[in-house]
């Protein structure tokens, strides 16, 4: 069976012999084919070339009934742009209609309308809303390299009164590396905070990123100026994204969830930082962080997790070699991680995710 497409093919080549000179037998025995095949093909491509023709001018000269007319797309826009209309969205201006007895078009065709001479804006002073950018993410390879810090609300006996607790944390190590509670919010607590923390962890070179929110403390005139002084680069989530600091607000579930926490207000700003230096104080030293192969925050960050997971490693090792039969496939992962990141890319998301998968 010859295909439609080598049958042109053939009557083209056939047709230019014809031209040059040659007769048209000589070229039909050169391709291997009869001269009444030939005239067939010519014949059935020229019916089906006419049927094409016919096609394309039926769906040329075919016209929606139910398009509307230019004097009714007028009619749309000009309604739209009347005192009592212009103010009002397409979804609010067809019922209004419908209410009077009016009838013009669906609220759709109102839209694709507008839309076609560029007046499908906000009405009113309804402005739209803004896009912001997710911010740049940022690697942690080891401590004191990305930070990133809150202010979180701790309850006092008055009704309507709250102290506010200042808190930096590492996001390599989470370690708490800074913190501070005070009665109010503001720019110059948070540089002071911000500047006891380098000094604490004896920073003294240009690099280390802090990520916050986009509070009023956090972007401060005087807070961006210590951010400066000290050669730190500041980075700010985007307005009202939580999942943008999330090492912060893990950390401050952490410390409202934790048993030990309060049932009762703090009494006054000195029960309040006794007890978040106690808490402190367990969180560095004693709990075991889930994200960091249960060590604490303090292990990894001086870096005593190196010795800590060779044991663990050590000891399953030894216990799968004395009872093998208990296992049935390798031992727990305790390699270190090596890498945080604070809003990772969606190429490393998504590599993160495979890994959790296989796993």
């Amino acid at each position: 069976m010859i295909s439609s497409e080598n049958r042109q093919m053939a009557i083209q080549l056939i047709n230019e012999a014809i031209m040059a000179g040659a007769r048209q037998v000589v070229a039909c025995e050169i391709l291997g084919i009869d001269p009444r095949t030939l005239r067939r093909w010519k014949q059935q491509l020229s019916v089906y070339q006419e049927a094409q023709d016919q096609r394309k001018a039926a769906a040329a000269s075919r016209v929606p009934a139910n398009k509307l007319s230019e004097a009714e797309k007028m009619q749309i826009i000009e309604t739209c742009n009347l005192p009592e209309y212009k103010s009002l969205p397409p979804s609010q201006i067809v019922p209004i209609l419908a209410d009077k007895g009016e009838y013009i078009a669906s609220e759709s065709s109102f839209y694709r309308t507008l839309r076609a001479v560029d007046q499908v804006n906000r009405r009113g002073r309804t402005e739209w809303p803004k896009i912001s950018t997710k911010p740049k993410g940022f690697s942690a390879t080891g401590s004191n390299q990305v930070w990133s810090w809150d202010i979180t609300y701790l309850a006092s006996t008055i009704r309507g009164v709250f102290y506010y607790l200042y808190l930096v944390e590492d996001i390599f190590s989470r370690k708490i590396v800074g913190w501070e509670i005070h009665e109010s919010e503001s720019a110059e607590y948070a540089s002071q905070l911000i500047r006891k923390a380098c000094l604490a962890e004896n920073i003294h070179q240009e690099g280390l990123v802090l990520h916050s929110d986009n509070g009023s403390p956090m972007k401060g005139a005087t807070m961006l100026a210590t951010l400066q002084k000290l050669g730190v680069v500041p980075s700010f989530s985007r307005p009202s994204v939580s999942d943008d600091n999330p090492f912060s607000e893990s950390l401050f579930r952490t410390l409202k969830y934790t048993p030990t926490y309060p049932n009762q207000p703090f009494k006054d700003l000195a029960a309040a930082r006794e007890w978040v230096h106690g808490f402190a104080q367990w969180y560095n030293n004693e709990h075991r962080h889930s994200a960091i192969r249960y060590v604490t925050p303090n292990q990894r960050h001086n870096g005593e997790e190196y010795a800590i997971l060779e044991q663990r490693k050590r000891i399953y090792d030894e216990a799968k070699q004395r009872n093998p039969a208990r296992w049935s496939g390798a031992i727990r992962n305790w390699n270190r991680i090596e890498e945080v990141w604070l809003n990772p890319p969606k190429d490393v998301r998504a590599e993160a995710q495979k890994l959790a998968m296989a796993a």
